[in-house]
């Protein structure tokens, strides 16, 4: 009988935490700039230094593409090319336009598409929750195109991470069986919010918010789950100002608002940034992107095609 306690105790344990097991151990992260090619030769850019499971590492970005990967130090070289080229490609001035002034309080950074785009680019934020996790959206999403991976960005912030072990097994799940492609974009680690507060001292305006660790320890946190960190942000709240801009400007990452975030009425249109909340806690918006989804004349885009090469 003891046995079977015992048993009971450990059980939810190990179901709450299948990723947990499988982990990678990220160690000596820190921010960088620095030109580097892969062994094909593509040009490229390190943003962070880091060792994974004891070999060193860089996250790095295709500033062409704008799409990033881990990869072994030793695969890459480094180009001779001052830290200035950066901001002559796609990814920095992408980075200088929207983290530059004037500031807003709220919905600062890139709102929709720059590009002439055929579609909507749906973003769907993961903030801190317990309420039950919306699978039909995902689900819906990914039958648009069937055969075909359909592009989502994915809002994620750690707590919400670190206690939806089975939700993000579920997303890892249909990036790998080919139905979604899925751009893992930052939404700080803790997501601070207090109903009672102006905007203009919470969220990552809060006092005493260590904002450099509310973006270092989420990126960590994707990449030893095997999960790739992009180059954008995404404030809670959307709420930031001229520090925090110039903050995730320093770490090569660009800030995504947005123009439709269904649950507040706004109506989405050809280049929309489409947001919605995915862990529950905002089911209007929910209702209102499941027929939108569904409808005949729909097509989702992955996020970097919304900014201008």
């Amino acid at each position: 009988m003891r046995l079977f306690y015992s048993l009971l105790l450990i059980l939810p344990l190990l179901i709450a935490a299948p990723d947990a097991a499988h982990a990678q151990k990220i160690t000596g992260y820190r921010s960088l700039r620095e030109p580097v090619a892969d062994r094909s030769g593509r040009r490229l850019w390190a943003i962070r230094s880091f060792n994974e499971e004891g070999v060193p590492h860089r996250l790095v970005v295709d500033p062409a593409t704008l799409q990033s990967f881990d990869l072994p130090a030793a695969e890459l070289v480094p180009r001779a090319e001052g830290e200035g080229g950066f901001w002559g490609t796609r990814l920095g001035r992408a980075v200088k336009r929207y983290t530059a002034p004037p500031y807003r309080l709220q919905n600062g950074g890139a709102t929709r598409a720059e590009t002439a785009a055929g579609g909507f680019f749906l973003t769907v934020d993961l903030c801190p929750s317990k309420r039950p996790f919306e699978r039909e959206l995902f689900e819906t999403a990914a039958a648009l195109s069937p055969g075909k991976a359909v592009p989502v960005a994915v809002m994620v912030t750690g707590l919400w991470l670190e206690s939806h072990p089975e939700e993000v097994a579920y997303l890892k799940g249909e990036v790998a069986a080919g139905r979604l492609a899925v751009t893992w974009v930052n939404h700080s680690w803790h997501h601070h919010y207090d109903p009672k507060v102006p905007l203009a001292g919470n969220f990552l305006l809060a006092p005493g918010t260590d904002l450099r660790s509310e973006v270092l320890q989420l990126e960590q946190e994707l990449l030893a789950r095997g999960l790739v960190p992009s180059p954008f942000f995404r404030f809670p709240g959307l709420v930031s100002d001229g520090a925090t801009m110039n903050l995730l400007a320093e770490l090569s990452l660009v800030p995504v608002g947005a123009d439709a975030w269904l649950a507040k009425g706004e109506q989405p249109r050809r280049g929309s940034f489409i947001l919605v909340h995915g862990n529950g806690n905002e089911p209007k918006g929910i209702r209102l992107a499941l027929p939108l989804l569904k409808g005949t004349e729909v097509r989702l885009l992955p996020l970097p095609a919304a900014f201008a090469d």
